[in-house]
């Protein structure tokens, strides 16, 4: 048990550095640093260099990103030898596969001055990575290992809405992360409408890349909705997870309209890309707990532990 605690407390951990992580990354492209140090891996062939102007952010997400490095290191090193699921030491393999390759890729952002298709991997990458660290820290903890969740509903209807919701947020981040990396954040200057109307001339690929993202946003929030009704008439046990997404979806949209008003001042612009990892994440989790309560419905398993479930 007391080492359980301990890997459940190191991939809580993981995760939270990753969630930092991001909000780093997102200054660096917020203030515009992303070649403030022009080489890669040291800086300016040092280890450590004057932490000034745009240094400060660039060298300090990737101080950051070895600090997310070794903590995810130390944590799959653990899963290997200490968790007995094969799933979950699959994925705490997968984790560190992927913490590699996103260093490979931001250093490759650096050496290519910042070309358009890696800057975008690098970006998904990185929520696709914090996704395996939520996950990791919810199936070691204790709240998994205690009795699944219960839905009120034969259907896994409430799975599938949550993946299908966690898939048009990741979706949403595509598009955020296209739009970022290609400048187009101020590329329809107005909000709520687009150059005074409700459709834009789709003049040039940054109006059509901005204008998607706008419309992915009502996808995301009626996507949001739809789910955090299912959650609240079938599952009272994850209510306040639907209710931190349907939340998180209002601040997002709050955070989208104040970086048009303030021509993408650095925090709005910042706290817009964190807060939208926070949202990935809560989908993540209901989807992670709503899946393994169709799965216990519909699984073989004792008669005592079936009816336990279904009672």
């Amino acid at each position: 048990m007391s080492s359980s605690r301990g890997l459940h407390r190191l991939a809580a951990a993981t995760a939270a550095a990753t969630f930092v992580l991001l909000f780093v990354g997102g200054l660096v492209t917020s203030t515009g640093s992303g070649l403030a140090v022009p080489d890669w891996p040291l800086s300016f062939g040092q280890v450590f260099p004057p932490m000034v102007g745009g240094v400060l952010f660039e060298h300090g997400h990737r101080l950051t990103a070895a600090l997310v490095g070794c903590l995810t290191l130390v944590l799959a090193l653990w899963i290997a030898v200490a968790e007995p699921r094969p799933a979950v030491r699959v994925a705490g393999l997968l984790a560190f596969f992927a913490v590699v390759l996103q260093g490979v890729l931001g250093g490759v952002t650096v050496l290519y001055k910042l070309p358009l298709a890696v800057s975008v991997t690098h970006a998904c990458l990185a929520q696709a990575f914090f996704c395996l660290t939520i996950v990791l820290a919810i199936v070691t903890g204790p709240r998994w290992a205690a009795q699944p969740v219960k839905v009120d509903s034969d259907e896994p209807t409430l799975a599938f809405l949550a993946g299908t919701t966690t898939a048009v947020v990741f979706g949403q981040l595509v598009l955020g992360a296209l739009m970022r990396h290609m400048g187009a954040g101020l590329a329809i200057p107005d909000f709520p409408l687009a150059f005074g109307r409700v459709l834009p001339p789709f003049a040039t690929p940054l109006i059509t890349v901005h204008f998607a993202h706008r419309a992915g946003a009502v996808a995301v929030g009626l996507a949001v909705g739809v789910t955090a009704v299912q959650v609240f008439r079938h599952c009272p046990e994850l209510r306040r997870t639907a209710l931190l997404a349907a939340t998180l979806v209002l601040v997002q949209i709050t955070l989208g309209a104040s970086i048009i008003w303030t021509r993408r001042a650095v925090v709005p612009t910042t706290a817009h890309l964190a807060v939208g990892a926070a949202l990935l994440a809560t989908c993540v989790a209901l989807t992670l707990h709503a899946a393994r309560a169709a799965r216990t419905r519909i699984s073989p398993a004792p008669i005592g532990f079936r009816r336990e479930v279904l009672a």
